[in-house]
């Protein structure tokens, strides 16, 4: 009984031993299939989410080229400033009185011719006390001739012929030349020298109530009106001479040496429109040390020209051999440009900048019929192809 009950025991431990290996097997089966149809699902879905590849057409840029002639190129300064004119004088009254009414209006714009009153104060009173020392003065001459016929029968005649010439109306005559110290000491003596030169500084200063002008030109400010008062010092006007002006310019200092006097100037409004021609014909002797720059002064001459006009000048100061003048949009910094090799490849060559202007660069170190660029090209770079454009 005992042998029957352990051959099932061992029947049905066999049985239970193929069952759990065979659901072993199972699992790891269905573990492989699983994890492989995960794998193909997710492979499936990339496949399905991946976008294709955008295609690039390759393009090639067209550029616009020259041939390099190397040449003299001249160094043009550019500079701007306002016309000042050359002659210029604020005028002043160096007397007292009331302005007195004259043929023309002393107002802004009024052109006088030299020599022309520009204006005069009124000197009645004055001209009495002139003409009181005046009578003074002959007066004395007359009290002297007796003494001048008994002392220097010699010298009479030419007293008496001053005395006749002297006019009341007139300008005093000069005194007539002293023969010997000792008539001039007689003639000191009595006072006569003090009241001529005192008569004389009258008369200058009667000639100051008539301003004239000192040459042709226009009442640019007026600062009085006829009948008004006017006192010693007091500013009446600025009167200017319209034929020629001058225009002081400031250029860089390492230049200096180049400014001569005489050098021509050409000379243009803003608007480019009108051109004018001029000469340095001043060139200061000292640098402005916080900018330094050195003042140049143009003259230049036209009858369109007005003070205050803003105008550029462009002074030729020397001139470069071999070189030639681009657009600084052409400079790759400020070192080199792009030339086209083999009509189809960009290449960087390194250039020496000589000068540069407001939009232009003076450059050398290019050689004859080398290609470059007349245009920029944006996105440049060194070897890259491009396509050069034969039209003209």
């Amino acid at each position: 009984m005992e042998k029957v009950s352990l051959q099932n025991y061992k029947n049905d431990y066999f049985i239970y031993t193929n069952q759990l290996i065979m659901r072993n097997i199972i699992l790891a089966i269905l573990g492989v299939l699983l994890i492989a149809g995960a794998i193909f699902l997710g492979n499936y879905f990339i496949e399905k989410n991946q976008k294709p590849k955008p295609k690039f057409k390759k393009t090639i840029k067209t550029v616009f080229v020259e041939n390099v002639e190397n040449k003299e190129i001249p160094i043009v300064l550019n500079a701007k400033g306002n016309l000042v004119a050359q002659h210029k004088i604020d005028v002043f009254s160096e007397v007292q009185g009331i302005l007195n009414f004259s043929k023309k209006a002393f107002k802004p714009g009024t052109q006088y011719y030299k020599g022309e009153t520009l204006l005069s104060v009124n000197s009645e009173e004055f001209l009495a006390s002139l003409k009181s020392q005046k009578s003074n003065l002959y007066n004395l001459i007359t009290s002297i001739l007796p003494d001048i016929r008994l002392d220097f029968k010699s010298e009479f005649s030419k007293w008496e012929k001053y005395l006749k010439d002297f006019k009341i109306d007139k300008t005093t005559p000069k005194l007539p030349e002293f023969s010997s110290d000792k008539e001039k000491f007689f003639i000191s003596g009595r006072g006569i020298l003090t009241a001529y030169y005192n008569v004389k500084n009258l008369e200058v200063r009667f000639s100051k109530h008539i301003i004239r002008a000192p040459f042709t030109g226009v009442l640019t400010e007026a600062l009085v009106t006829p009948g008004t008062l006017v006192r010693a010092g007091q500013k009446l006007g600025e009167f200017i001479d319209t034929s020629v002006y001058e225009l002081a310019v400031s250029i860089n200092a390492e230049f200096a040496n180049l400014l001569k006097v005489g050098n021509s100037v050409e000379l243009s409004n803003l608007n480019k429109t009108k051109v004018y021609q001029g000469k340095v014909i001043r060139v200061n002797g000292k640098i402005d040390q916080i900018s330094q720059t050195i003042n140049a002064y143009i003259e230049v001459k036209h009858p369109d020209l007005k003070e205050g006009m803003f105008l550029e000048a462009n002074l030729i100061a020397k001139s470069e051999s071999d070189a030639i003048e681009i657009s600084r949009k052409l400079l790759v910094d400020n070192t080199a440009v792009y030339t086209v090799k083999n009509d189809s490849i960009l290449t960087l060559k390194n250039i020496k900048p000589v000068y540069f202007g407001a939009e232009n660069v003076v450059i050398k170190g290019l050689k004859n019929n080398d290609v470059i660029l007349t245009q920029a090209l944006p996105g440049a770079f060194n070897g890259m192809v491009v396509k050069i454009n034969k039209t003209k």
